[in-house]
């Protein structure tokens, strides 16, 4: 996520390689990211001379990093935290930057690689209006930016963050099922992914309803309607309840 939101600010978001600095202690993953963004500033550790007043620091570490990877921040004088870190409360991010420090917890999703991101933006005890502006700035670089109450983020993970891969059995399936009746793998897999595409991009017409548009393509007693029954039949609905509400449950279950 790091890498996608590098690569986002770099050509959407307006920023300058000579504006950003990168932290990462890997000396092969820094070599391949100075190769990728010619005059970006790739370095092994925090320092006080990457610190602006303006700016911040995005915090996009495995979870059992995140705080001493903060410590290290703070310590570097960094007093705007934008935290990508899942399962992390920004109260325990707080705890170990200096005091005063503003926390900015997000969970952006997967297609922020492509720039089609959505992400969810929190901000914690210290976060002022323009700390959550900034943090919208950046992840703005990779999609759309949503605000919402900390207590949510773990929905929001559940729901946005695990979402895509939700999407991609999906098509798996379907794919499968394509081969199964009697199609060719590729080219059950073009339609497939074709479809999908084509059933995202009505969804994003203004008015637009889930329920509307499957309602438009199932006539009475026709082909669709036979295959929404096998579906409903089968708990393909609840299945995604249980789905979300166990991913919930579990983004839950990291933060303590």
């Amino acid at each position: 996520m790091g890498g996608a939101l590098v690569t986002g600010l770099l050509t959407r978001g307006g920023w300058s390689a000579e504006e950003l600095a990168v932290v990462e202690p890997d000396p092969v993953r820094r070599a391949d990211l100075e190769a990728a963004h010619p005059g970006l500033s790739v370095v092994e550790a925090p320092s006080p001379s990457l610190a602006d007043p303006d700016g911040g620091a995005v915090l996009a570490v495995k979870p059992e990093m995140a705080e001493s990877a903060c410590r290290a921040l703070g310590a570097a004088g960094m007093r705007r935290v934008l935290s990508v870190v899942a399962g992390t409360p920004s109260a325990r991010l707080e705890a170990v930057l200096p005091d005063g420090a503003a926390v900015v917890r997000a969970m952006p999703n997967m297609p922020a690689l492509v720039g089609a991101g959505v992400s969810a933006v929190s901000g914690g005890s210290n976060a002022q209006a323009a700390d959550l502006a900034w943090a919208e700035r950046v992840l703005g670089a990779v999609g759309v930016v949503v605000r919402v109450p900390e207590r949510q983020l773990d929905a929001v993970t559940a729901l946005s963050g695990s979402g895509p891969a939700y999407v991609f059995l999906v098509v798996e399936a379907l794919v499968e099922a394509g081969v199964l009746a009697g199609l060719p793998r590729e080219l059950s897999s073009t339609l497939v992914v074709e479809t999908v595409k084509g059933a995202v991009a009505l969804l994003a017409r203004p008015g637009a309803t889930p329920e509307s548009l499957r309602a438009d393509v199932t006539s009475p007693g026709g082909t669709t309607a036979a295959g929404i029954r096998a579906l409903e039949a089968r708990g393909v609905r609840s299945a995604f309840l249980e789905a979300v509400l166990a991913a919930a449950e579990r983004s839950r279950s990291l933060a303590r």
